[in-house]
C-alpha cells in the first residue's frame, strides 16, 4: 500500500474512532453519566439557555448520539458533519475549561490533572473530526476514448 491509498483507510478509521466516542458519550450522558455530568454544567449556561442543567446533559448526549451516527450513517455528507462535530467540540470547551477552574469531579474526570489533559485534547478532537471528514483526492478524469 502506497502513501497516498492509505490515507483514505486511515481516515475511515478515524471516523469509526470518533463516531464510537460519540455514541459512547451519548450513550453515557443519557444513562450512568447522567447525574454527574449534571455537577459540572455551569449556572451561567442554564441562564443562557433558559433550561436546567438535566437538560443540558441530556441535549448534548442526544446530539452526541446524532452525530456519532451520522458519520456513519451517512458519508456523503462527511464533510459538513466533520464541521458540525467540531463546532460541537467549541461550543462544549467552555464548560470543560469551568470544570477545570471549579475543580468539580465528573465521570472519568476526577482529578486536576484529568481536567487538564481535557482541556488540552479539545483542540485535537477538533482537528480529528476535521482530518477524518476530510474529502479524499478526487479521482483523476477519465480519458475520452476516441
Amino acid at each position: 500500500m502506497t502513501n497516498g491509498s492509505a490515507t483514505p483507510v486511515l481516515r475511515t478509521f478515524g471516523r469509526g474512532l470518533l463516531a464510537l466516542l460519540l455514541l459512547a458519550a451519548g450513550a453515557s450522558h443519557l444513562t450512568w453519566g447522567r447525574r454527574g455530568y449534571r455537577i459540572v454544567v455551569p449556572d451561567w449556561a442554564t441562564r443562557l439557555l433558559r433550561t436546567d442543567k438535566d437538560m443540558i446533559v441530556v441535549a448534548s448526549g442526544a446530539v452526541e448520539l446524532m452525530l456519532g451516527g451520522a458519520l456513519v450513517a451517512l458519508p456523503r455528507d462527511r464533510q459538513r458533519i466533520g464541521w458540525v462535530v467540531a463546532a460541537f467540540f467549541v461550543a462544549v470547551f467552555p464548560g470543560n475549561v469551568h470544570q477545570w477552574r471549579t475543580g468539580r469531579s465528573a465521570p472519568l474526570m476526577r482529578t486536576d490533572r484529568a481536567r487538564f489533559v481535557r482541556l488540552l485534547l479539545q483542540p485535537v478532537l477538533v482537528a480529528w473530526a476535521l482530518w477524518s471528514t476530510w474529502p479524499d483526492a478526487a479521482p483523476a478524469p477519465k480519458r475520452r476514448r476516441r
